[in-house]
This record gives structure tokens, C-alpha cells and sequence, in this order.
């Protein structure tokens, strides 16, 4: 018997990086696997093939985090074909200039405050929507597991990505251990991975930490998977840092990356 038999996991931002390999492993551990998507080309192209690893154990649901009867479509997809949602990990998401292509010249001020409001919507509100949906499945089956995403950038701050530093950073902490003490008396726990630079983006490897690398996606994907393993059991409420000690490097100089 593999590790996630007749379990399903439900992820965001699933087409592409980290939400598609953490689908991918999970089938491969015998789960099933409900991938949300607002693209729904790639969200087409990603389930062909993890449904290729095994017939059927994965379907698509287009989806845009930021409607809150998407985001109730898809927990009900989820159930409708696998019957649970054993763990909702939330991989959506991305720092609001870059993805709408705003230089780093333009200051905060400057930003239209349309773009800020993206980020808080997609970062923040977005896995919050997905919790309040999936949540009433969770508690009905007594079980489950919520996997926040957050970032280094929610440690060191961003003068360019404003609401993105905001949504990675204490607003997910807290939202991490609300749910943590929500769920404790339904069997659920809430949990923070908080990545450093990820290779799902060739920039990635310009940021410096103690390890003089960036980190492949799976050394994010591997520790998620552990969480939701028998193994990872008593991590509840926290958030866990995984950065090659980027966060603890000594920065002699202002601005130093």
C-alpha cells in the first residue's frame, strides 16, 4: 500500500512549478489529485499527464482564486470525484510587480494601487477563500491538512513588492495558527512552508544564501509531502523556513541580496 491511497490532495496554482510536482509526487505515492488552475490550456497539459502516471487519478478544475464561488466549485469537484480532501496546499500566487511586469524604477507610490490589490488578492485573500471552502469538507470527515505558502520575502521585506511581503509574512503566520486552533478539535492541521529562492524561475539563482545555491523544487515539494506523510504528523500550527540560511546571513550592506 502507498503512502496517500485513497487520499486527494488539492492544489493551487497547479498547471506549472511546485503546484504541478506536488500533484505529480502525490500520485505517485498512490493519492489522487484535484489541480486548480486559471489557465485552462496548461491545467489541460498538466493533468494529461499526471493522469499518464495513473488512469484517472487526477482531474482539473479551471479556477480563480479570487472568486469565492470558483473557489466553492472546485472543493466540490474534488468530492464529487474522490469522495475527500485530505490535504489543500496552496501554491497560487506571485509578487504583483514582477508578474505585471512593473519595473523596479517605479516606486511604491507610483504603483497603480490595482496591482497592489492583486497581490493582496491572490496571495492572501486567495488562500484564505480556499480554507473557509475546503474547511467544511475537512471538518465533515474529521481529518486534513492546510499547507500555507509563504517566502523569504515575508522575512526580509520587499520596498518593490509591497502587498507580496505583507501577504508572505505575519498576515500568513497568523492565518497559519488561526486555522491550526480552529481545526484541532475536527482533526485538522494548518502548517507554513515559507521557501527561499526556488528554481522554478532562472532568477531565482541570483539570490544569495549560506548554501551558495538556490533550492531545486523538489526540496520544497519533499518536505510538504513529509508533512502529509505518517511521518510528519505532529507539525501543527507553525511556520517552517527553508532557505539555505539565506534569513540567517549577516548582510554588511543595505540592500545587499
Amino acid at each position: 500500500m502507498k503512502e496517500f491511497e485513497n487520499k486527494t490532495v488539492l492544489s493551487t496554482g497547479a498547471a506549472s512549478g511546485m503546484g504541478f510536482l506536488m500533484c505529480k509526487r502525490y500520485v505517485e505515492e498512490g493519492g489522487n489529485a484535484v489541480l486548480c488552475e486559471i489557465n485552462p490550456e496548461a491545467l489541460d497539459r498538466a493533468v494529461a499527464e499526471i493522469n499518464a502516471i495513473r488512469e484517472g487519478s487526477a482531474i482539473g478544475v479551471v479556477c480563480d482564486v479570487r472568486d469565492y464561488e470558483q473557489v466553492c466549485n472546485a472543493r466540490d469537484k474534488a468530492v464529487e470525484a474522490f469522495g475527500s480532501i485530505d490535504v489543500l496546499t496552496h501554491f497560487a500566487g506571485g509578487a504583483e510587480t514582477r508578474v505585471h511586469g512593473i519595473p523596479s524604477s517605479i516606486e511604491f507610490p507610483d504603483v497603480p494601487i490595482e496591482i497592489y490589490d492583486w497581490g493582496l488578492d491572490v496571495n492572501l485573500r486567495g488562500q484564505i477563500y480556499f480554507d473557509h471552502a475546503v474547511l467544511k469538507q475537512m471538518r465533515e470527515q474529521k481529518s486534513g491538512l492546510i499547507v500555507h505558502i509563504g517566502s523569504i520575502t515575508g522575512q526580509e521585506g520587499s520596498g518593490h513588492n509591497i502587498s507580496y511581503s505583507a501577504s508572505k509574512s505575519a498576515a500568513m503566520g497568523g492565518l497559519t495558527k488561526a486555522i491550526a486552533q480552529y481545526g484541532a478539535k475536527y482533526g485538522i492541521r494548518s502548517m507554513c512552508v515559507s521557501p527561499g529562492p526556488v528554481l522554478t524561475r532562472e532568477a531565482m539563482a541570483n539570490m544569495r544564501t549560506m548554501l551558495a545555491r538556490a533550492a531545486e523544487p523538489e526540496e520544497i515539494i519533499d518536505f510538504v509531502i513529509f508533512l502529509a506523510s505518517d511521518k510528519g504528523q505532529f507539525f501543527n500550527g507553525t511556520n517552517v523556513l527553508i532557505d539555505g540560511g539565506r534569513d540567517a546571513m549577516e548582510r554588511r550592506k543595505y540592500g545587499d541580496k
